[in-house]
């Protein structure tokens, strides 16, 4: 049997996360491996226990999810975020997403939804709720990528189908029996062609022009 997906919970209300724990506690592939109030405690934690997942909220007192988000990239911690908010203003959605959090949907999901979301973000996919995906495909204005994708070689439509799918550099190279530089290359010239800023715009675009399932 798989061992549990390891997941910290992030947020500065108890009633939330006590909320989270009793839910994701009855799960029988997720553990509830630690708390935290707010981000700087995040960090510590997450360097503590080393969790796959953490749902973290946006605005917390002192450290925010963003900055959050921010140290543990600068840290190399490997956890999996899913941001869990009750904000919907893209000027929250677009910096998380740009932060490396890996999904982004609001408190009001489904409990079963929300373990669901726990399983995709830990098995490596992007997982956002539409009208977030929404927000950000449009942030740089309704046009963005729009007619480019016939620039691209088949080639760089196989790169990027793998981008959507979740897949890091290195699987890609295994995959295409590549290597990472080339890969790496392969990438920067499927943003440069659709005018894209990241790989979560590239996997949202890949999403919406039917590039993967």
């Amino acid at each position: 049997m798989a061992e549990p997906i390891r997941v910290l919970l992030v947020d500065d209300h108890q009633v939330v996360r006590r909320g989270l724990r009793t839910f994701l506690e009855v799960q029988d592939d997720i553990e509830v491996v630690g708390e935290a109030a707010d981000g700087a405690e995040g960090i510590a934690r997450a360097e503590e226990l080393r969790p796959a997942v953490i749902l973290m909220d946006v605005l917390m007192p002192g450290t925010d999810g963003i900055d959050a988000l921010r140290g543990l990239r600068e840290r190399g911690n490997p956890a999996r975020v899913l941001i869990v908010t009750s904000f919907t203003e893209r000027r929250t959605v677009v910096p998380a997403l740009r932060a490396g959090a890996a999904g982004y949907v609001y408190k009001d999901v489904d409990p079963d939804a929300l373990a669901a979301a726990i399983r995709s973000v830990h098995a490596g996919h992007i997982l956002l709720q539409p009208e977030v995906a929404e927000a950000l495909l449009t942030q740089d204005g309704p046009n963005s990528g729009q007619g480019r994708g016939g620039s691209l070689t088949e080639r760089e439509r196989e790169v990027l189908g793998l981008i959507a799918d979740g897949r890091s550099n290195r699987e890609i190279a295994r995959a295409l029996v590549l290597s990472e530089k080339t890969v790496k290359t392969h990438v920067s010239n499927i943003l440069m062609k659709l005018d894209l800023a990241d790989r979560t715009q590239a996997a949202l675009w890949a999403v919406r022009h039917g590039m993967t399932d």
